[in-house]
């Protein structure tokens, strides 16, 4: 293969290498999980962590040179987060995680999941992504000191086994950006105006990578795929100016992904840096012609990422051939990659042993996508015919695909296409609906909830796996269940809460939950992926169109509030939650897909209302996390991720109430859409960033009711009452009492029971506390105190519901 060479004459194209930006971090049985969880719990000591983590870096680095990796990446790895361990290697640890912990792997879990006497870092989602990173704090007087120890042991471990190995980092202007001010900092600082400090630390992390041998580093850049003012841009030529004009350095690759580059490509292409790494699939296809435009990147290496580094689907490696031929003119190198780590997809299709051989063959996890990538540079180097019979197999998966009637179902299209202007708003105005609400429920000011799970106990995960082997049936099953929605029940009770919940002890996951319940979603049993720390998931994967074949939440949701005489939130996922935590489809519009869930969504609560719940909640934690990452994209996908809620919610009385929640998330971005939901209340995840949230709402005139959480649920401190009781107190200064509800940031599903009740306990007493103090009449007038239900016979639990057999992997509770 050949190129056209600076002086117009045909010379050799230098060999292709087949590379990745990151990888999973878990292990093949999520071992990191287990042993950073034994750390914690005191069964690990750190030694045997750390061992851990080794092991699974050498597995891995093996596994990835066998797949024909040829030059492979160090320092992705994280015990937590990489953008912690950015913030350890630059010395950015809060004061208040110094105090409180001893130094070294305590000092850096306290900030990622705090102490009894510190709050842990804010955590938010990473871009469109479903990973959430820990978020560095900043102030004007913060003093960075390099810290290489990580980078150049991971690096070493390589270069020990002889291996051509490419440390990464988190570039300094995305760490900078991604960063927030500290608290008692000038909220108004700007963590960017920290660069020329922040340079220096990173020169000398470079420097001893190069000593250590490091021919190149790639330095992450991903803030730059988002609109970024002029300021930034400069910003970013500054910063590789200086570091491009370090002596002793290795070579630098800038890496992007999740979109195209746009306007911040020229600066990277007319720095000093030897070579960019670029996402060329989605939108940032895009780029393949703005490179075209500035005349590529002549003497520099492009790594291109042709294969999607973010989607389960199999790559079309035709396509991806031809994106490559066009970019080898472009550039004085071409390297094959995926479009961005893959650690956001699960680590091997093979192992999916229950799923239909016929569709396992349309799927890609880290491990096919890594072939794919091996397989595209042997054809860069060595023609078409190379790889001539994995050509054929490729085309014919996709063609497979394209056909099968899982994909397609022409009722449900037919149905969506007939949704109307009217079934995607509720007739009447919120202040109508609160007034029939009020006089319905008789809530006090300040009503308590939660927000859905409860603790996911060490009886119920026993529970599953003895029905998953076979020593309990559904019934022993669905016996225990019921008992933990009694005790669920009783507890709430027992601590004053006004409105309960049933605690969704039958649901192992948000999402997963209802895929298994509604056609076109296939399940997986071994597809973990990392959503922050050691919480793992497995997203669904969205194959085809959606449909509701039966009630989903109607019998537990029913059988809860039989128990009660205080109302019992009904809850579901709601339809963009349901695509941006699944692995959706490419072949169709998301919007498309979207209505066809909220149809499904529709009519659960349609079930729900005519079976007496008068409260339904429609989760919406990912409506920012599919924000798309240009403003211009941002309106059209607003109008169809917020019909799509309204018409799953739309379809209900007056004073039937409709909340939703969300968490996690940069929530001014959103603020239109939120409102746009139309949901009576909402509750949102607010205790990290000491109620930022509740100002934002307030500024934006938010007509309806809110929640801002006052307990932090993913830290392990119980709150005391007077913290929650100052939060109350914040929360009231942005939203009227008569619209404020009291609740924690999120579900307490990954929490302990031994946490979980005092907290609640301590919140039911802050609000009470609060109550007190606000003036006569506040609230609703129409306001009474539920007395504990009489003793009666305990109702049976309900029958299972109705399953249906279907063509793809065996379903688990």
């Amino acid at each position: 293969m050949t190129q056209a060479s600076p002086n117009g004459r045909r010379a050799p194209a230098p060999a292709a290498l087949a590379t990745l930006h990151g990888y999973p971090r878990q292990g093949p049985g999520r071992e990191l999980k287990k042993a950073v969880e034994g750390y914690w719990s005191g069964g690990t000591d750190a030694g045997r962590l750390l061992e851990t983590a080794r092991e699974l870096r050498a597995g891995v680095r093996a596994e990835l040179r066998a797949a024909g990796v040829e030059e492979i990446p160090t320092g992705d790895f994280s015990l937590y987060d990489h953008v912690l361990d950015t913030a350890w290697m630059v010395g950015a640890v809060p004061a208040r995680h110094r105090a409180a912990a001893t130094g070294g792997l305590d000092t850096y879990f306290a900030m990622a999941r705090g102490t009894a006497e510190a709050e842990p870092l804010e955590m938010t989602k990473w871009f469109d992504t479903n990973y959430h990173y820990l978020v560095p704090e900043l102030s004007a007087g913060t003093v960075f000191t390099a810290d290489s120890r990580k980078q150049v042991a991971e690096y070493t471990e390589a270069r020990r086994e002889g291996l051509r190995a490419r440390p990464v980092l988190l570039g300094p202007v995305s760490f900078l950006l991604l960063a927030k001010p500290a608290p008692g900092t000038d909220p108004h600082f700007e963590p960017l105006t920290l660069l020329d400090r922040l340079l220096p630390v990173y020169a000398s992390v470079l420097a001893d990578l190069r000593a250590a041998g490091a021919r190149w580093a790639q330095l992450d850049e991903p803030v730059l795929v988002q609109d970024q003012p002029r300021s930034v841009l400069s910003a970013t030529a500054r910063a590789y100016r200086f570091l491009g004009a370090a002596a002793d350095r290795p070579k630098l690759l800038v890496a992007s992904y999740f979109d195209a580059l746009g306007e911040a490509l020229r600066p990277l292409a007319d720095s000093p840096v030897e070579g960019l790494a670029m996402d060329f699939t989605g939108p940032a296809a895009a780029d393949v012609d703005a490179l075209a435009a500035i005349g590529g990147l002549p003497g520099k290496r492009l790594v291109a990422g042709v294969v999607d580094g973010r989607n389960v689907w199999a790559a079309d490696l035709e396509k991806a051939l031809g994106t490559l031929a066009t970019l080898l003119g472009l550039a004085g190198r071409v390297d094959v990659a995926p479009s961005c780590s893959l650690l956001h997809v699960p680590l091997d299709v093979t192992a999916e042993r229950d799923l239909d051989p016929q569709i396992a063959r349309w799927l890609s996890f880290a491990r096919q996508k890594t072939e794919e990538v091996a397989l595209l540079a042997r054809a860069l180097n060595q023609g078409r015919d190379a790889i001539a019979p994995r050509l054929a197999a490729n085309r014919a998966a996709l063609a497979s695909r394209a056909g099968s009637a899982l994909v397609r179902d022409d009722a449900v299209r037919e149905r969506a296409a007939a949704v109307t202007a009217a079934q995607t708003r509720r007739p009447q105005e919120y202040r109508e609906r609160a007034a029939a609400q009020r006089a319905r429920f008789g809530l006090p000011p300040l009503p308590t909830t939660t927000i859905g799970s409860f603790p996911q106990t060490g009886r119920l995960r026993r529970a599953r796996a003895e029905l998953r082997s076979g020593r309990i049936d559904a019934a022993g099953y669905r016996s225990r269940i019921a008992q933990e929605v009694r005790e669920v029940i009783a507890f709430q009770e027992k601590a004053g809460l006004d409105v309960l919940v049933h605690g969704e002890p039958e649901r192992g996951d948000m999402v997963q939950y209802f895929a298994e319940r509604l056609t076109g979603f296939l399940a997986t049993r071994h597809g973990w992926v990392q959503s922050y720390g050691t919480r793992y998931v497995r997203p669904p994967i969205l194959a085809g169109d959606v449909c509701r074949p039966a009630p989903m939440t109607l019998e537990w949701t029913g059988f809860a509030q039989s128990l009660t005489e205080r109302p019992v939130k009904g809850v579901l996922t709601g339809p963009v939650t349901m695509l941006a935590w699944s692995f959706v489809r490419d072949d169709q519009p998301l919007a498309d897909t979207a209505r066809q869930v909220a149809l499904a969504l529709r009519e659960e609560v349609a079930d729900l209302e005519a079976a007496g719940t008068g409260i339904i909640q429609v989760d919406e934690p990912a409506l920012r996390e599919l924000l798309p990452l240009r403003r211009p994209a941002h309106r059209a996908y607003l109008d169809w991720a917020t019909e799509a809620f309204r018409l799953a919610t739309s379809g209900v009385r007056a004073d039937t109430q409709i909340h939703t929640h969300m968490c996690y998330a940069e929530f001014g971005d959103v603020l239109a859409g939120i409102e746009e939901l139309d949901a009576d209340v909402i509750s949102l995840e607010a205790a990290r960033s000491r109620m930022a949230v509740a100002g934002e709402l307030a500024a934006a005139g938010y007509p309806r009711a809110a929640g801002p959480g006052v307990y932090d649920i993913h830290a392990p401190r119980v709150p005391s009452v007077a913290q929650m009781t100052e939060l109350i107190g914040q929360a009231l200064r942005a939203v009227p009492a008569q619209r404020l509800w009291v609740n924690p940031d999120c579900g307490l599903k990954t929490r302990s029971p031994r946490e979980v009740e005092p907290a609640l306990e301590r919140m039911v007493a802050a609000a009470h506390a609060v109550r007190a103090t606000l003036p006569a009449g506040t609230g609703n007038p129409q306001a009474r105190r539920t007395p504990p239900p009489s003793p009666r016979p305990l109702p049976r639990p309900p029958p299972p519901p109705r399953r249906r057999p279907l063509p793809r992997t065996e379903r688990h509770p």
